[in-house]
């Protein structure tokens, strides 16, 4: 690459795999961005993408390209880091890939505490009902529910959440199992299903589901309007209409995980930023299981 600048457009449009995508991230329109990957890639006498209605691909020489324009990204930002000495605030641009249930009931909160206390940091939430892929540098560090078990990663457990059934409060009540029948069950898309750990249906005993939707925020609405399904307990403050229920019968532990690129171990920033998210993920848990405890459906 002839600049720096062509660096950055190759990167942002390689890691959106579209135009239109990676726009915001260049600050340049699609057809911009267009004439500027077309200039690159006759200065290399090679093709970087395969291009379709769908998206840009990348090619063989494409991702060669991409693992090492990043390679040079990072070793660029560390360059800037170390510049800027020992500063005791964090700052720059973080973007933190999470499932939606992460990112809707936990992130906002803890993204918020570390903003206010470190004023010139940004942070970013990808919200995606799929892994992030690190490798690609869709971001600088990901939440997850199962670790890794391949690639160059750093994996450290965050912390364990708890799930329980839960319906609405003024629903019939419902002292066994057996008392949901007939009620609809709500959870994930059988088929969309990303992660082993979110399957649920085996715990719950339901040979289906009746409302589903790939989306934790969702499946969460569908319950505050009719139904029974497994919630995350740390989500239930936000649905102040639904109680657990069946709580000894139904009882579920997963865990969350933080995952980063290897390349992180030499930015002191990201390992700064690694663990104030997970502290502030580990407390905001806590609180907010809490107050589901709190709010639970009386015995009857």
């Amino acid at each position: 690459m002839d600049n720096w600048d062509d660096m950055r457009v190759f990167l942002a449009v390689a890691r959106m795999e579209s135009l239109s995508a990676a726009a915001p991230l260049t600050k340049m329109d699609p057809a911009t961005l267009g004439r500027r990957i077309t200039r690159l890639e006759r200065s290399l006498g090679a093709a970087l993408f395969v291009k379709s209605p769908q998206g840009y691909a990348l090619t063989d020489l494409g991702e060669r390209l991409r693992d090492r324009a990043a390679d040079a990204e990072t070793q660029f930002a560390l360059a800037i880091e170390e510049s800027r000495g020992g500063a005791t605030a964090l700052t720059g641009q973080i973007r933190i890939g999470a499932p939606d249930g992460v990112a809707n009931f936990l992130l906002p909160q803890v993204c918020a505490a570390l903003q206010r206390d470190n004023p010139d940091l940004e942070m970013q939430v990808l919200a995606l009902p799929r892994v992030v892929n690190l490798s690609r540098r869709e971001a600088d560090m990901a939440i997850t529910v199962s670790p890794p078990a391949a690639g160059q990663l750093i994996v450290q457990k965050i912390t364990d959440y708890r799930l329980h059934l839960a319906m609405r409060a003024d629903a019939p009540p419902a002292t066994k199992l057996d008392d949901l029948r007939g009620r609809p069950v709500v959870g994930y898309i059988p088929d969309m299903i990303f992660d082993k750990e979110l399957d649920y249906l085996g715990a719950l005993g339901a040979g289906g589901v009746q409302l589903a939707s790939n989306s934790v925020a969702v499946q969460l609405q569908m319950i505050r309007a009719a139904g029974v399904g497994i919630v995350h307990d740390f989500a239930l403050p936000f649905a102040p209409e639904l109680r657990r229920i069946l709580t000894d019968d139904i009882a579920l532990t997963r865990s969350f995980y933080l995952v980063r690129h290897k390349s992180a171990r030499q930015s002191d920033r990201l390992t700064r930023v690694a663990a104030a998210l997970s502290a502030g993920l580990v407390a905001e848990v806590a609180r907010l299981e809490r107050i589901a405890c709190l709010t639970d459906a009386p015995a009857v």
